[in-house]
């Protein structure tokens, strides 16, 4: 298990010397930890203590990434999963979890394992169970899954892939913006463990929906998403209803997959801080 950051560190330290509810924000494919500052910030006007962990091996910025694209090139799933149950354990409140695309996956994971108070899955990846592969996705991602070389490589998205999968709901000058501005490679073999899910057993793509532990879910989906349409959405919910924690899904209109860095993330940021608070209050009594 990779390490804690320095970056961590501060952030955990000041999480439990707050006594605030800590809200563990996981970003997914093609992005980093900063990817979240406005949420961090939003989240902690609310009274929580937001922190932002890494995935192993992720630059501190956009530069450093796009210097050095393969360090992000092996990094599975476990590994990641495994490295924020480390950031977890050393809170001292048992934290909220959200995660967008990939992260939202690994945040049901995370409440799979009993360690969220509440979670939050917004635009999340394919899990094992989860059946529906929409022509978008096939469009989108298909190409890489395909190619054998993938698992090994550090995949990068042109702008034009990146319209497509992330910003088909925004003009073209915000969709350059938010390209130049986010966008980093991400790790072949976590793609394609996702896109092999339902193919490998022992995959770690993977939730336990049933855990009584797991507490209340929300999943948010954008309606105009091609990376993780609704139908993938919605079958996620299907399998997590079978919890006996509340599980609820909602529909964001209008918003494709950038919907928590583009220009209406706050709307997104609203919706999962009134499920929080429904649950977890900021300071616990």
């Amino acid at each position: 298990m990779a390490s804690i950051s320095e970056r961590e560190s501060r952030e955990i330290e000041a999480a439990n010397v707050s006594g605030a509810t800590p809200v563990v924000l996981i970003h997914g494919l093609w992005l980093l930890p900063s990817s979240w500052d406005t949420w961090a910030d939003f989240f902690r006007q609310a009274g929580y203590a937001p922190l932002t962990p890494d995935w192993p091996g992720d630059p501190e910025t956009v530069a450093e990434a796009r210097a050095n694209p393969d360090v992000f090139a092996k990094v599975t799933l476990g590994q990641v999963a495994d490295h924020t149950t480390g950031v977890i354990g050393a809170l001292d409140k048992k934290p909220v979890v959200m995660g967008h695309s990939t992260g939202g996956l690994l945040a049901q994971t995370l409440a799979g394992r009993g360690l969220s108070a509440a979670t939050v899955a917004i635009d999340p990846g394919v899990f094992r169970g989860v059946l529906p592969l929409p022509a978008s996705v096939i469009k989108g991602v298909g190409p890489f899954l395909i190619n054998p070389r993938t698992r090994g490589r550090a995949i990068t998205l042109s702008f034009d892939q990146f319209k497509y999968g992330w910003t088909n709901a925004l003009d073209e000058k915000e969709s350059k913006e938010l390209y130049d501005t986010y966008h980093v490679a991400c790790s072949g073999i976590a793609l394609v463990q996702m896109g092999n899910a339902n193919l490998n057993p022992w995959t770690e793509a993977k939730a336990d929906t049933k855990n009584p532990d797991r507490g209340p879910l929300l999943i948010v989906d954008g309606e105009k998403d091609h990376t993780v349409p609704w139908a993938i959405a919605h079958a996620a919910f299907k399998r997590q209803k079978r919890n006996p924690g509340v599980t609820e899904i909602k529909q964001m209109p209008n918003r494709g997959h950038s919907l928590t860095i583009d220009h209406g993330w706050q709307e997104v940021a609203q919706t999962a801080l009134d499920f929080v608070k429904r649950f977890v209050p900021a300071k616990p009594s």
